[in-house]
């Protein structure tokens, strides 16, 4: 339980304090301008000296800060200020400027609540820490209670001087029990009117799918060109040591793929990170390379898993090889991994016996992609390579994404990959 003097004087207190006390400062420039209109009300030599004109320029000016609330940088201001020094959970607190009337209304009633509140508690900072030190020293300093001083008769009776220290301290708890009140206020109302609205809800919800859509695209590209290239290096790497004394002219092929292999994942790789930074000119970064596509980079990847030992059969449909452009670029470079991830599959799971069919056409307005390696003889063979897991899952993201379709599993003693990618240009733009 919290004490009186940690509720009084803790720091949270504290810092409540400074924020009423920024409020009070803020305050400040509109009760000028209201003294401004006050001011010959009460006659320019009474005014900065009365308790009333003080408070009518009080009252003007805070109609003032309310109109000049609605401008659009006054929320995330006031949200900032809030976050240092209120302790309020982050996520009960908006983002960005107030996007609706409600919101705008809102912040206008908090920045006027923050305002008139933060504006008395700094008068009360101002005048009662002078007045309580008065108070204090009052019966030890004999000067203080002369009549040149204006002190009130009564300050020289025996009561008075014994009382008139308890005085002072009483009215610097009051102070503190004000400030404490009035932060706390704050604090507690400080989530209803500066808390995110449905839209701000959406907005964020929008951007936490579209950081994740980001995520998963790069673990897709990563899972896929990376992991594909690991696989096949380690089967060629594996394939040359094997045959080293006795066909040396397979080892150089070999290494030749791994280093081919290598040099083009390092580029893949270069682009896939390039999705998480800046490039640009101006920027100083380097340009990234650009992704693969199955029109351009089919038969480097089927040159590059054949060197691996991998058995490949493949047949394009003519339009493909002849014509770069006969896929959509989004298109051409989903599939591209696609296949790619299916020969990855093939080498990770199969055995050194495995050979792979692969069917690439254009049927009507889809381009279809199939294909069919045997299942392994032995079960452990599954475990034998490296990687996996997460293969298929992105064929079938990337598949959906393009408004296609992808199955997979096992049918008549052969693994069959079937994938259906949509080439109308209205499917696929919306899907970019």
């Amino acid at each position: 339980m919290t004490s009186p003097a940690t509720a009084l004087f803790g720091r949270r207190t504290r810092r409540r304090w400074i924020h009423l006390i920024l409020g009070g400062a803020l305050a400040m420039p509109y009760v000028f301008v209201g003294s401004v209109v006050v001011g010959p009300l009460f006659g320019d030599k009474t005014f900065f000296g009365s308790l009333g004109a003080q408070l009518s320029a009080f009252a003007v000016g805070l109609p003032l800060a309310a109109i000049t609330a609605l401008f659009p940088l006054t929320r995330p201001m006031s949200v900032a200020a809030v976050r240092a020094l209120c302790a309020v959970p982050d996520e009960s607190l908006a983002d960005g400027p107030a996007r609706t009337r409600s919101a705008r209304g809102r912040t206008v009633a908090w920045f006027t609540l923050h305002l008139g509140l933060g504006g008395v508690i700094s008068g009360m900072s101002l005048a009662l820490p002078p007045f309580a030190a008065f108070l204090v020293a009052l019966p030890f300093v004999p000067a203080l209670r002369d009549d040149s001083t204006g002190a009130p008769p009564f300050f020289d009776e025996p009561w008075w001087l014994v009382l008139s220290p308890v005085a002072g301290l009483l009215s610097l708890a009051a102070l503190a029990a004000c400030a404490a009140v009035a932060g706390g206020l704050l604090a507690r109302r400080a989530p209803d009117l500066l808390g995110p609205t449905p839209a701000d809800r959406l907005a964020a919800a929008e951007r936490r799918a579209a950081d994740l859509a980001v995520r998963n695209r790069l673990a897709r590209e990563l899972h896929d060109s990376v992991g594909h290239a690991l696989s096949a290096v380690t089967l060629q790497a594996s394939a040359a040591r094997r045959v080293l004394d006795h066909d040396p002219e397979f080892v150089r092929e070999a290494l030749a793929a791994i280093e081919d292999t290598t040099r083009r994942t390092v580029g893949e790789l270069d682009a896939v990170l390039g999705v998480l930074r800046e490039t640009g000119e101006g920027t100083g970064a380097r340009p990234t390379a650009p992704a693969p596509t199955l029109a351009a980079d089919l038969e480097g990847l089927l040159r590059r898993t054949r060197a691996g030992g991998l058995r490949v059969s493949a047949t394009v449909d003519a339009d493909l090889g002849t014509d770069p452009d006969a896929l959509p670029p989004q298109v051409s470079r989903e599939a591209y991994r696609i296949v790619q991830e299916a020969l990855s599959n093939a080498l990770r799971h199969g055995d050194d016996a495995t050979s792979v069919t692969l069917r690439i056409a254009m049927d009507g307005t889809d381009l279809t992609v199939t294909a069919e390696n045997p299942l392994p003889a032995r079960p452990a063979a599954a475990s034998s390579r490296p990687g996996g897991g997460h293969g298929l899952r992105g064929i079938a993201d990337r598949a959906r994404l393009l408004g296609g379709t992808a199955d997979a599993g096992p049918r008549d003693g052969t693994w069959r990959l079937d994938v259906r990618l949509p080439l109308t240009d209205e499917r696929v733009e919306r899907q970019r």
